[in-house]
């Protein structure tokens, strides 16, 4: 049950799926997969956990925060594994870490507490960062939390922030308008909306010249400038390992939610020398994947 479009989630299911064979469980044959796409609309989500609840399925998988809520409002009995929700205890979607309770737990993707990194990295490549924009989904808990940390972070680095609230594809443009010629570079909250729309929210960047610090590696394939996150594809795999303890009789109650282990730096330089920048060699040398 992703918030996305296919697309965004093509390059993390296949190391979920893989992993599930690793463990026994092969698609098509000892286990059953259904795939469903909200296409950046949260307003789908009720109806799909609905469908998924009126169909008894054993487990639902989420990924992001609007689609985990959607399925623990529709059912309290079928366990629910999110394979990355940005702030799982901020955002209430478990008790505690240690001790989830209640039939959900997952992955944390710890997208708050990356906020400092992603501005200490975007003012590697803007030393003379003084005026930062910060994109967000005002209808995403966990987005919100991140616009919060994000802006904290920056007042205390003497930066100072423009907000800039969306919740929809067509609040995009008019978000830019509000920004322009404000701002020295654009920090967006990771996002359904955000991922669905982000060759959008790319062109409207590079229009206005602005650098952009993003929360995944798919908004840099088309575009975007830098970003920095916990693995994906690494959290989808382990999210198939409580699948299967929970297919095994495994309570998610019992569960703790994991953090991640695996973090990712993709610097797009083909966009770096479109906005005139030049990336440190030392911020290169750092990076997991350059795309030239």
């Amino acid at each position: 049950m992703g918030p996305n479009t296919p697309s965004v989630d093509s390059y993390r299911l296949p190391a979920f799926v893989k992993r599930l064979s690793e463990l026994g469980w092969i698609e098509g044959r000892t286990v059953a997969i259904e795939y469903r796409w909200a296409e950046g609309r949260s307003e789908h989500l009720a109806e799909i956990a609905a469908e998924f609840v009126k169909r008894k399925v054993d487990v639902i998988v989420t990924a992001g925060t609007p689609p985990t809520a959607a399925a623990k409002q529709a059912t309290s009995t079928i366990p629910i594994v999110f394979a990355a929700v940005g702030d799982p205890v901020g955002t209430g979607m478990v008790a505690s870490l240690a001790r989830p309770g209640g039939n959900v737990t997952g992955l944390s993707l710890q997208q708050t507490e990356s906020a400092d990194k992603r501005l200490e990295l975007l003012r590697e490549v803007i030393p003379g960062l003084r005026h930062l924009a910060i994109m967000a989904n005002g209808g995403n808990p966990s987005a919100v939390l991140d616009m919060r940390q994000a802006q904290a972070i920056a007042r205390t680095i003497g930066l100072e922030a423009v907000l800039s609230e969306i919740r929809r594809s067509e609040d995009i443009v008019p978000a830019f308008e509000v920004f322009k010629d404000r701002v020295d570079a654009l920090y967006v909250c990771n996002d359904p909306v955000a991922a669905t729309n982000r060759v959008l929210i790319n062109t409207s960047a590079l229009d206005a010249r602005l650098p952009t610090m993003f929360g995944g590696r798919e908004y840099i394939e088309v575009g975007g400038l830098m970003s920095y996150s916990a693995s994906f594809p690494d959290l989808f795999r382990r999210a198939a390992d409580y699948v299967d303890r929970i297919l095994r009789g495994a309570k998610p109650a019992d569960l703790p939610v994991q953090q991640p282990t695996q973090f990712e730096l993709v610097i797009n330089l083909k966009t770096a020398k479109v906005l005139g920048l030049t990336v440190p060699p030392s911020l290169l040398g750092r990076a997991d994947e350059v795309i030239e």
